[in-house]
């Protein structure tokens, strides 16, 4: 695990909402994240899973200042996320992808849109474009950069998204159910770029999800449910527990919940398995 010192922490954060009826009137209050206390060290890749409602994606808009704490705390690098002075550098220092990329997406021009944050942060011209060059580098777009976004794929589109963000140079990027909208292609590009950012550019990654594939390279993996963190661990301390996974409604990739049946029929299969090579690889290994 690549760690340093802690970049987010989340202190008993709480967060709730009123709910309204069509003409308006107060129903009642739904605590959409309940008590969740939490250390997200730099240059981590954490993997937030949860159901629909589960209080994911509330959670993750905490960490961009979108929305502040009903009770308890959020720090990003030390900065309180409720000081209204700390939002502006609290959102440099951790940029947000959402899940549908044309609402991110505001230039006619790719290398524009990429360009467009570190230009309203007062970067200098001449280094707003070699951001731009590297942000497209390092995603791997360098062709597109004279494209029409309207014109390119949902992965495309999405990693344009990531591009605009990495302009900015962030010290975390939150990929907040940024694949949900995405073919399997575009899914994978996707991860595929996350991966790299953290590997290679050491940018913490929080990755907001339901696809239970996606998460099997983070160092960590959270599942929330209910508002609540419920579990936490490795990809293979979380994925050996298909039961408990599929009581909060989440759908175990079939490899995991194969290699879960061969060893509950007496097979010497180790927990956790997550991948298709991973399962055959063991399972050459009994023959």
């Amino acid at each position: 695990m690549k760690i340093g010192q802690e970049l987010i922490q989340t202190k008993q954060l709480s967060f709730e909402y009123i709910r309204r009826d069509d003409d308006g009137n107060a129903e009642g209050v739904t605590r959409a994240v309940d008590n969740v206390t939490l250390n997200v060290e730099k240059g981590e890749f954490i993997a937030i899973l949860g159901a629909n409602g589960s209080g994911k994606s509330t959670l993750a808009k905490h960490i961009n200042a979108i929305l502040y704490p009903t009770e308890g705390k959020v720090y990003v690098d030390g900065e309180d996320t409720s000081v209204e002075e700390n939002i502006i550098s609290i959102r440099q220092k951790a940029g947000m992808v959402f899940q549908n990329p044309d609402n991110q997406i505001i230039g006619n021009v790719v290398e524009e849109d990429v360009g467009f944050g570190p230009e309203n942060m007062g970067v200098p011209t001449k280094e707003i474009w070699e951001r731009v060059d590297e942000a497209l580098k390092t995603l791997g777009i360098e062709e597109f950069r004279k494209h029409s976004p309207n014109k390119l794929s949902g992965g495309q589109k999405q990693r344009v998204a990531i591009a605009g963000v990495v302009a900015m140079h962030p010290q975390c990027i939150i990929l907040d159910e940024s694949t949900a909208m995405l073919d399997p292609k575009g899914r994978k590009e996707v991860i595929r770029a996350a991966r790299a950012l953290n590997d290679v550019e050491k940018i913490t990654i929080i990755l907001i999800t339901h696809y239970m594939e996606e998460v099997i390279y983070a160092d960590r993996v959270l599942v929330m449910d209910k508002g609540r963190l419920v579990m936490q661990g490795t990809p293979k301390q979380v994925f050996s527990m298909v039961e408990e996974l599929e009581s909060y409604r989440l759908s175990v990739p079939q490899v995991t919940i194969l290699a879960h049946e061969l060893r509950k029929a007496g097979l010497p299969l180790p927990e956790g398995i997550l991948t298709e090579d991973e399962l055959l690889h063991e399972l050459q290994k009994i023959r």
